[in-house]
């Protein structure tokens, strides 16, 4: 049997792959707990898109994702449709001859789920699905289902509920007897008290429950996102750098961060392969402490209930000191890419930290696109995290972009204080360092907190 490799999370791979879907397993309809948002059972799938805006490149690129999406899923994508709209309509989403050209394809591929590429209300799912009777799943429900196949800590499992639940509490519907009405007096016939129906039991039941859940999981998180602010406020204590590696899904951030620190982050050519967020401990050239963080990737429409419960996760990118922005520079629209994440960005209040942009994947990417991204973004490097090139020139940026300790310092430590020159040599750029009869005699640059440590033994 051969070794695993250790820097592409082979058994995480692995586990991933044990659990895809099997194909025949049945995805009719079912009632479930009586709402609408049922678990989500995808195989055989059909692509719908209204094309209201950009040209039809864009059109076919944003279905592209979609099939990309559908497939990380566990989908099996038979067709895909597009049809030119100034806006979707309110009824069903695509007009009603689309409609029925969709109906048609359905019956003759055998699909048994159509994916809208929007997100669409209730009564356009609902409306839909009465028409071409198969179950019906707009991009929302389609990327929290990739969500929670791939989440893995108790954090990242919350954080998915909660906004399954979000998106599901707008969608509650109840079936047959659970949607009668309440009624008594006149409004019954006259019947009084033996005529009231059973009101919507079923229903209210459904929406206390699901307000409940989502309560607790507010709780869950909050502790969690404490023990988060503690690593992070010690990690701040003892001025250690931090360096955010953000950007659009699949774009090669694991892959990135790997062959920077060697940290055996699961590697997947799949959208949505990292959830939750991975730090590595990494070392400047001079000695300087200083940390990379994996973070999840972003997406065109990325649904707003995931940027609001993943809200603590991406504050790491928020409170870091510098940002790696990677692109896929392989990717038919990278600026696109480019644009879509900087969105999410200012939604996190992010936009004020430093930013270099990363062009990775250089060995698959066409050149003029390559060319056309470095004169639209000056701070930018370009890189194959996979063949290491340009690597060594992307960690120089780093370094000369991270912080620098701003105090100076001539202190002549005795040896009996080795924790301070410990200090020094992890969180301080060290000019010159002499070993005499009193201690050592240390030049350097550093921090407030640990210059006022060291002003008893200024020489």
């Amino acid at each position: 049997m051969n070794e695993q490799d250790p820097n592409t999370g082979e058994l995480d791979l692995q586990d991933r792959s044990s659990l895809r879907r099997v194909a025949g397993l049945s995805t009719e309809l079912e009632d479930i707990s009586e709402v609408e948002y049922r678990q989500l059972r995808l195989e055989r799938v059909v692509l719908v898109g209204v094309w209201t805006e950009g040209t039809v490149k864009d059109a076919e690129n944003s279905l592209i994702e979609l099939a990309a999406l559908a497939e990380t899923a566990g989908s099996e994508v038979l067709a895909a449709l597009i049809q030119r709209r100034a806006k979707p309509d309110p009824a069903t989403f695509i007009g009603s001859g689309k409609v029925e050209e969709l109906r048609e394809v359905v019956q003759s591929s055998g699909a048994d789920t159509v994916i809208c590429d929007g997100e669409l209300a209730p009564s356009q799912l609902r409306n839909l699905e009465d028409r071409v009777k198969v179950k019906v799943v707009d991009r929302v429900a389609l990327i929290l289902d990739i969500f929670a196949q791939h989440a893995k800590s108790a954090e990242g499992k919350a954080q998915v509920e909660l906004a399954q639940l979000q998106y599901q509490t707008q969608r509650l519907r109840g079936w047959g007897q659970s949607l009668s009405r309440q009624a008594g007096g006149r409004a019954a016939g006259g019947e009084g008290i033996g005529g009231r129906g059973p009101g919507e039991t079923k229903l209210e039941t459904d929406r206390r429950r699901i307000q409940a859940r989502i309560a607790k999981l507010r709780r869950e998180l909050a502790g969690l996102k404490g023990t988060r602010e503690t690593k992070r406020a010690d990690r701040k204590r003892h001025k250690i750098a931090s360096v955010a590696i953000a950007g659009y899904t699949n774009a090669g951030k694991s892959s990135l961060l790997n062959r920077l620190t060697g940290a055996g982050v699961l590697v997947e050519d799949a959208l949505f392969a990292t959830l939750d967020p991975t730090t590595r401990r990494a070392e400047t050239s001079d000695g300087r402490i200083y940390t990379y963080t994996d973070t999840v990737g972003f997406v065109r429409h990325l649904p707003h209930q995931l940027v609001e419960a993943f809200r603590s996760t991406l504050e790491e990118v928020a409170d870091a000191d510098l940002l790696l922005h990677v692109v896929d520079g392989s990717h038919p629209d990278p600026q696109g890419q480019i644009g879509a994440v900087r969105e999410v960005l200012s939604d996190i209040d992010a936009m004020s930290v430093p930013e270099i942009i990363v062009v990775n994947k250089a060995d698959e990417a066409d050149p003029v696109v390559v060319a056309a991204i470095l004169a639209n973004e000056p701070r930018a490097v370009v890189v194959s995290a996979r063949t290491g090139e340009g690597v060594d020139e992307l960690l120089a940026v780093i370094e000369s972009q991270l912080p620098v300790p701003a105090v100076a310092v001539d202190v002549v430590v005795p040896y009996s204080r080795g924790d301070l020159i410990n200090q020094l040599h992890l969180h301080g750029e060290i000019d010159s360092l002499e070993h005499e009869n009193d201690g050592t005699h240390v030049v350097a640059k550093v921090h407030p907190e640990l210059a006022a440590e060291l002003a008893e033994f200024t020489r």
